[in-house]
């Protein structure tokens, strides 16, 4: 039988951010909200002292997981500033990221808390062709400077888009991403960045809104879903395998369950938890509801032998991966969220280009990106009929920054977003491309750019030419050019 620990252990995701190796996630606020009547703060008040008072005093939420941070703050206003950790996000519709509006977006989290400097501020973005993420990060970490927040951290960020705002210069600490026996998308690229850079994973979903748990062993497939977080995970399910492959891995997780007298939801969680790159794990609360402190605790009483890890391997083994990297389900399908198909929410978000005539062609229709095209007689982007040919691109953030100085991996990720944006605003889509042209500083660069290349357009296939210029204009290790066809 598992011992079950007076208190969780705790672990320093960054130096002065100590906190238990399992967190309090508060999203199920918003859920339990959705009737539109907020949550008595008393009542979760209470709830949340009592989750503090054993060990579990750091909280996760965001400013859409309903009243959360009210809720937060109205406990913390009782006990004391200092009793608890707080981790909350900003989720804002891409845009112009000003200094205003930035300041405006962190000033709104610590009104809501009642603080005067939070914890870790984990920013998310929808749309990554849209560049504005930079400048929101970069004021941010101003911020940080300040003493406004501890710590900077993402959430829902991809590899790549991750390891640029760390080549950047940006002190991110963290991430949080969806990691669980069905979803092992951050065991691959992400870990190894993670062990690059210094940043740890704040895993969710580790239980799969439930899923994997011993209520489940057996039972037979749900036909009506009574909550947004099991609508998600049933999403994950189906992607992986359906209900059968599902019913595998709570076998296999049954057994290792009774090896070692805990739950089925306790060795899943520990599976997490043993993963290189994770820091600590997210349990959802329902507060007022029920509470998991004490199955929470058993967690740190046992942990997984190479036997309990070759069993769970086995079944894992008849799944199917949950594909693209982490996080892709908010940004293209399959669109495996809560509220399902994002497709028109994406498609209703600002475009970073506005198109315009040509100005001697009007048929054709050209972009620009506010820099020295008009000086040397360019345009950003060209369509003419069906095709769209984009100018030499390169990794250049507004006022003439260069992103990630000194990387080529991560100036091609930015430059083949803005590749993408300029299509877009012509009408067109990166699988529309037929033709890109690479141009490196440094040939000893060249695989690492050509992957980024392979991650973008594996699908697509275009015809392609790769070679090394020494002589590339500006403080650049690539420049990049693309044409499309919007035969459709």
């Amino acid at each position: 039988m598992a011992d079950r620990p007076l208190r969780p252990p705790r672990a320093e995701l960054a130096p002065g951010l100590g906190v238990p190796r399992a967190l309090i996630g508060l999203w199920q606020v918003a859920d339990m909200e959705r009737d539109g009547k907020p949550l008595d703060p008393d009542v979760a008040a209470l709830a949340l002292g009592e989750y503090a008072d054993a060990g579990f005093d750091a909280f996760d939420m965001a400013d859409h997981y309903g009243s959360a941070e009210i809720l937060v703050g109205r406990y913390l206003a009782k006990a004391g500033p200092g009793r608890a950790t707080v981790f909350t996000k900003w989720c804002p519709i891409p845009g112009a990221m000003t200094p205003e509006v930035v300041r405006d977006g962190v000033q709104q989290r610590l009104e809501r808390l009642g603080l005067s400097r939070i914890d870790l501020l984990q920013f998310h973005w929808w749309q990554y062709r849209h560049p504005a993420y930079l400048d929101a990060m970069l004021e941010l970490d101003r911020l940080r400077r300040m003493g406004r927040i501890g710590h900077l951290g993402v959430t829902n960020f991809d590899t790549d888009h991750l390891r640029l705002l760390v080549k950047h210069g940006i002190r991110v600490v963290t991430n949080q991403v969806s990691f669980s026996l069905l979803d092992r998308r951050p065991a691959g690229r992400m870990t190894e960045v993670c062990r690059d850079t210094g940043v740890k994973l704040l895993a969710y979903g580790v239980l799969a809104g439930g899923f994997l748990s011993d209520r489940w062993v057996g039972r037979p497939e749900p036909t009506d879903i009574p909550d947004w977080s099991k609508s998600k995970y049933k999403r994950f399910i189906d992607t992986v395998g359906g209900w059968s492959v599902l019913q595998k891995v709570l076998a296999a997780a049954k057994v290792i369950a009774v090896r070692h007298g805990v739950s089925i939801a306790n060795v899943a969680a520990r599976w997490v938890l043993e993963q290189e790159a994770v820091g600590a794990v997210i349990i959802g609360a329902r507060l007022g509801e029920r509470e998991h402190r004490g199955d929470n605790l058993v967690l740190f009483g046992f942990a997984l032998d190479d036997a309990d890890r070759a069993r769970l391997a086995e079944a894992q083994s008849l799944m199917r991966d949950i594909p693209g990297d982490c996080s892709d389900e908010y940004r293209k399908p399959p669109f495996l969220t809560a509220s399902g198909d994002l497709s028109h929410h994406l498609a209703g978000l600002p475009r970073v280009f506005e198109t315009r005539a040509g100005f001697t062609r009007p048929e054709r229709r050209t972009v620009d990106s506010g820099g020295w095209e008009p000086i040397a007689g360019y345009a950003r982007a060209v369509r003419a009929g069906t095709r769209i040919l984009v100018s030499g691109t390169t990794a250049t953030l507004g006022g003439g920054t260069v992103v990630c100085p000194g990387d080529a991996e991560g100036q091609t990720v930015y430059i083949l977003d803005k590749i993408g944006a300029a299509i877009e605003a012509l009408g067109g889509e990166l699988e529309d491309v037929v033709r890109t042209r690479i141009y490196v500083r440094d040939a000893a660069r060249a695989e690492a750019v050509a992957r980024v290349h392979g991650r973008y357009f594996s699908a697509i296939r275009p015809a392609n030419t790769l070679v090394e210029i020494a002589g590339l204009v500006g403080d650049y290790e690539v420049e990049v050019e693309a044409e499309a066809d919007v035969c459709r």
